[in-house]
């Protein structure tokens, strides 16, 4: 089992295996929160490439341990695989209305967040090997719910990169990513926060004003 100094440090080494592969392709780091900033800063400064935040949310529904579905902050919306379809049908018998008002304030939550700005740009990414960068995978939910997002665009590759992950987040990346590197795999996957001495995460107001400012003032290396 392997512990962090901090956030820092896993995206360090994150970056060291990444670049071996990586270091001379068009690459772009997205961040699926703001943990997973701190770590993949340190992957956008090893490529020298652009790093953004999608902004997500989950719904949850009474009584359920394990969120219906989640939302990114264009309105994109997946339902978690987690659940079978019998069961996602059964709850949205009963549930639909919650779901389509928590999307509302889950949106509207997310647009508070961020202003008037942008903290990702489909451009930025296109043609790219786009790199999803997270601080810890208990589930590979944020994995999908990023892919629901990144459907449309036209990447070169899918690319998942976590200093740790649970038995089943790697069963499920195996099946959609197109290259994963990730420092360990835990088969009893406590909490991500568990595994770093330093608790290292800005607060969340200031590293949104960061990738925005990165995000409209990025222009590509010549």
């Amino acid at each position: 089992m392997m512990y962090f100094a901090n956030r820092m440090q896993a995206g360090r080494m994150l970056a060291k295996q990444i670049a071996k592969k990586y270091q001379d392709q068009d690459c772009a780091v997205v961040a699926l929160s703001d943990g997973g900033v701190m770590v993949g800063a340190q992957i956008s400064l090893q490529l020298k490439c652009v790093i953004t935040l999608l902004l997500s949310d989950v719904i949850e529904l009474p009584r359920e341990l394990v969120a219906i579905g989640g939302i990114t902050h264009d309105g994109t919306f997946s339902y978690n695989h987690s659940y079978s379809t019998g069961e996602l049908d059964e709850m949205l018998m009963e549930y639909h209305g919650v779901i389509e008002q928590e999307k509302l304030v889950k949106l509207h939550n997310m647009h508070t967040m961020m202003g008037a700005g942008s903290l990702i740009k489909p451009e930025l990414l296109k043609h790219k090997n786009v790199i999803l960068v997270s601080d810890g995978l208990t589930t590979a939910f944020a994995v999908d719910l990023a892919m629901a997002y990144l459907r449309p665009i036209a990447m070169k590759k899918l690319i998942i990169a976590t200093p740790l992950s649970s038995v089943p987040a790697i069963d499920r990346l195996h099946v959609i990513a197109d290259d994963i590197f990730c420092l360990n795999v835990l088969e009893n996957y406590i909490t991500t926060d568990h595994y770093y001495d330093a608790k290292d995460i800005p607060e969340h107001q200031v590293i949104v004003d960061t990738i925005e400012h990165i995000v409209n003032e990025w222009k590509e290396p010549t």
